[in-house]
Order: structure tokens, then C-alpha cells, then sequence
């Protein structure tokens, strides 16, 4: 409690008492003052929805560019830029290159083949990828591993090579060597904790099956996935063991409830199984009925579904892509015209209002709204601003 009031603290001071004072003063403005305006998600045209996604990839390009190396770290107000994150880098790279497809800049594959040369530089011998920030040096994490996985499947969809794919195997025979009897990860997870955010990990794995034909990573990832299933939800839809903390995991946040939710909807999909696909939708139809009513999303849900905290815009944007999974597989047009209006209101809160902007904030979603929130407080990580600018991207697909 103390250093977290110490932080807020430091990090008021260090905005106030510099050139960013003025991300306070709008920040400030636009939530104290300007009252719903931000969550009535006013309509915007198509040309203001092309523009928040191109800034949106220029920003993600700039992390690489102000790195020390090919990854892509994060920007604090208070830091500045992180050292590269090897496992949002990872997923970042396929909104990088389906950018580059849809608006034919070939330019932008550069920059993918660089970062993803720089992630095989530094795979474990195990096959894993470390967590946290590359300057952490900690051992390979399971979660972070599967992510890095759908860049690697992303590369060899685009050059062929083998590097690619040989460096994805090695990370999914890896995740299936270490897998628990009963179908979850312990070893090698993140607080050693069994966790039902691994279907995120479970998709790329039958990414692996469908390229390779090897069942064994279609077996692990549905022992994982029927876990999750039977064991962790609850009635009303709810999961247990959701959250990336011990300390509150009876209220997960968002950001790791969508994860759980993105996973089981992809891997029923792929496997025609509505027993995955009905325990997804449940869940996105809660929130999306949240959404409905009261015009965003709380940053935490306990398991009656009650909210607290801050908006978790990282969430909020996994949550869009969601339900235009939804519409699309269902073709149910209502749960994009949902994804609509949640897009509508990130675009309006996406970094671009200051007359000079830097370009290390441009184009960024900041963790939390207001900035301040709990989550990710006074920074732009790197991983909100890829599901921000999928969610465009998927928007526009669908409507095409």
C-alpha cells in the first residue's frame, strides 16, 4: 500500500513538474469535466476510423524504433520507453503484417522480419521464451511462450521459411512436454499458478496442429481447454482462477478475462466444438451486455459479474475483436454493432489531442482511462495498442 501511494505520487509529480503536464491537463479535462460525452460513443466517419488505425501501427513501429534492440517495449510518462517485451512483441507481429496486407505497405515487413529474427536469437534451449522484459533475464514462462508462437506462425505464413516454423514447434513441444496430467500449467507459469487465461496459450498450439497435422498439440491444448471448461466456470459464466495476481484473484481483471474468452471462442471455432464456443459466447454476452447498458467496462469483475476499478483499455479492445468474432461466425449483426460503438469510444480516447503530440504517445492507448487507473498507470503499453488497432482492423474487414 505504501510504495503504490509512493508511485502515484512520484509519478503526479513527475508529470505535473515537467513538458507532460499537459497529457494531465487533458486527461484531466476530458474526465472531470467534459462528463459521458466520452462514453456516448459519438459516430465517427470511416476516414477517422482509417486514421486512428494507421497511428496506431506507426506508434507500434516507433516502440521498435526506440528500442535497443528489434523488440518493442512499452512508454511511461514518468520512464519512458521499457526494454522490449518478447511476448507482446511476439503478438504484435501479425497486427503488423495484416496492416501491411490490407493497405499494401510492404515497407512494414521489414520491421516484422527483424523483430521476429531478434526472437529466435533469444529462445530458450528449452524451446520457451523468457517473461517480463528482456532485461529481466527470468526464466520461460508459459503464457508468453504461446504468444510468441502466433508471431512465428504469422513469419512462415509470410516467407515460407523454415526458421519460423521450426522455432514454433520447439515452443509447442516445449509447452506439451511440462503440461500437468490433469491439462493446466504449473510448471513454468507465471506465479506457478494454474491459470484459465492458458486458452490463449491452447489456440496457438492447435495453430501448430493445423499447420504441422501433429495431434499431439490438438490433445494438450483440448485437455487444457476442457479444465477450463468443467472445472472453472461458473454458472453465470464466470471464471475462477482468472486473474494474474494471487492477491486479487476473486475479481480478475478484464485484460485476462478476455484472454480467456478469445482463447476457448478460437479454439471452438477451429475444432467445431460448440462446447467451447457456448462457454465464450456466455461470457462476451455478459460484458456485452454490461457494455449496453452503462456505455464501458469496468476494469475488474467479481464472480457475481459486480465491477470495479478504472476502464482497462487493453480490455476493452480484446473485447471488441470478441464480439466481431461473434458476428462473424454467428451472423448476428448486433454484436458488431456493439463492437462498433466500443471502437467508437477507444478511437476517441486514443492518444492524438495534443497539438504538438510526441511520437512516442501518438497513436497510443494508454493502460488505464483515466491514466491514472490501477492498471498500467501513466503508461502506453505496447500490448493495448495492438488489440486497439486489431479491432479496427477487424471492423473493417467485417463491414467490407
Amino acid at each position: 500500500m505504501l510504495k503504490s501511494l509512493y508511485l502515484y505520487c512520484k509519478y503526479f509529480l513527475l508529470t505535473i513538474f515537467s513538458a507532460k503536464i499537459a497529457y494531465l491537463s487533458i486527461e484531466c479535462r476530458r474526465y472531470f469535466l467534459s462528463g459521458d460525452r466520452y462514453f456516448k460513443n459519438k459516430s465517427l466517419d470511416p476516414r477517422e476510423r482509417k486514421l486512428a488505425a494507421a497511428r496506431a501501427i506507426d506508434w507500434l513501429l516507433q516502440a521498435q524504433k526506440a528500442s535497443a534492440d528489434d523488440g518493442m517495449g512499452s512508454y511511461h510518462l514518468a520512464n519512458g520507453w521499457s526494454a522490449s517485451y518478447p511476448e507482446t512483441s511476439g503478438y504484435i507481429l501479425p497486427t503488423l503484417l495484416q496492416y501491411a496486407d490490407g493497405y499494401n505497405d510492404k515497407n512494414i515487413n521489414g520491421s516484422v522480419v527483424k523483430a521476429a529474427d531478434w526472437l529466435i536469437s533469444i529462445q530458450m534451449p528449452s524451446g520457451g521464451w523468457q517473461g517480463g522484459r528482456v532485461n529481466e533475464n527470468r526464466p520461460e514462462i508459459v503464457f508468453n511462450t504461446g504468444q510468441i508462437i502466433r508471431g512465428m506462425m504469422a513469419l512462415f505464413k509470410l516467407s515460407g521459411n523454415d526458421k519460423y516454423i521450426e522455432s514454433a514447434i520447439k515452443a509447442g513441444d516445449w509447452l506439451c512436454d511440462i503440461q500437468d496430467v490433469g491439462g493446466t500449467w504449473t510448471q513454468n507459469a507465471l506465479m506457478g499458478q494454474a491459470r484459465v487465461y492458458d486458452s490463449y496459450v491452447d489456440y496457438p498450439l492447435l495453430m501448430l496442429h493445423r499447420q504441422t497435422g501433429v495431434e499431439r498439440y490438438k490433445q494438450h491444448a483440448v485437455k487444457n481447454l476442457d479444465w477450463i471448461v468443467d472445472d472453472k466456470q461458473y454458472e453465470n459464466s464466470w471464471f475462477e482462477d482468472c486473474d494474474n495476481t494471487i492477491k486479487r484473484n476473486d475479481r480478475p481483471i478484464l485484460h485476462t478475462i478476455a484472454y480467456t474468452i478469445d482463447g476457448l471462442l478460437d479454439s471452438g471455432i477451429y475444432l467445431n466444438e460448440r462446447k467451447y464456443i457456448d462457454a465464450a459466447k456466455k461470457a462476451a454476452d455478459v460484458l456485452r451486455d454490461k457494455f449496453e447498458e452503462d456505455g464501458y467496462l469496468h476494469g475488474r469483475y467479481d464472480s457475481n459479474w459486480t465491477g470495479s476499478e478504472h476502464m482497462i483499455l487493453t480490455g476493452c479492445a480484446q473485447m471488441s475483436i470478441i464480439w466481431l468474432k461473434i458476428a462473424h461466425y454467428s451472423g448476428n449483426k448486433n454484436y458488431a454493432a456493439t463492437a462498433l460503438r466500443m471502437n467508437s469510444l477507444l478511437i476517441n480516447l486514443q492518444n492524438r489531442h495534443l497539438r504538438k503530440e510526441s511520437p512516442n504517445t501518438s497513436g497510443a492507448l494508454s493502460g488505464s482511462y483515466p491514466f491514472w487507473g490501477r492498471y498500467e498507470p501513466f503508461a502506453f503499453p505496447n500490448w493495448g495498442t495492438k488489440y486497439f488497432a486489431d479491432a479496427i482492423l477487424m471492423e473493417e474487414e467485417y463491414y467490407k
